[in-house]
């Protein structure tokens, strides 16, 4: 299911396809983001092209990789795309292609693509495609996950990075921190008393 999320409203754009290779992928990403940027307002304020770069530039401060900006004159930034960082995402045409119309392209870290929201979009949607059905050819599946995406954007919720469960998520590592044992991945929910030696106080075990 080839799949665009826009996390600040959660609207989804997808495409059931029977294979994802560049061929399939690419131009149909074109033809969205073609769409997309057509219903953008103009970028604004015009900035002068010392500053329009270092606005591009920005966006690869503190990257490990990160791909040359001089192969184009760069138009005004106007939209980011986040992408896995698979060696198809790193297509130089494309990413040249996206670059002209104002695009950057931001790739999530190797082994990292659990930052990328648009997957967690998609497990919601496919166990709502799959939930009760039983398909028997790849036609119905794919009219399954349509429908299910179309009836995800009727009342589409925001994504965010973060958010309450990351909270909740560093406030469990702070309390594990607090009482760690040594340097063993176990912990206590209460301090530990200990003897004038550093040996562990209490009952030893029989």
């Amino acid at each position: 299911m080839l799949t665009l999320l826009h996390p600040a409203t959660g609207e989804l754009r997808v495409q059931g396809v029977q294979r994802s290779t560049n061929a399939v992928l690419h131009p149909w990403l074109r033809e969205q983001i073609t769409e997309i940027l057509a219903a953008l307002p103009e970028a604004l304020p015009v900035l002068s092209e010392a500053q329009n770069r270092a606005a591009w530039e920005s966006w690869q401060e503190g990257l490990a990789v990160k791909f040359s900006l001089l192969c184009c004159a760069l138009p005004p930034l106007r939209m980011l795309l986040i992408w896995d960082n698979l060696i198809g995402h790193w297509n130089a045409e494309m990413l040249i292609w996206l670059m002209r119309q104002g695009v950057m392209v931001l790739f999530t870290p190797i082994a990292g693509s659990w930052l990328n929201l648009c997957e967690s979009a998609q497990r919601i949607v496919v166990r709502r495609a799959l939930q009760g059905q039983h398909h028997e050819t790849p036609e119905s599946l794919i009219v399954s996950l349509e429908a299910a995406a179309a009836g995800w954007n009727v009342d589409p919720t925001p994504f965010e990075w973060g958010g309450k469960r990351a909270q909740r998520r560093q406030r469990a590592r702070a309390r594990r921190e607090q009482h760690r044992l040594g340097g063993s991945g176990g912990f206590t929910r209460r301090p530990v008393r200990r003897t004038w030696n550093g040996h562990y106080a209490g009952q030893r075990g029989k």
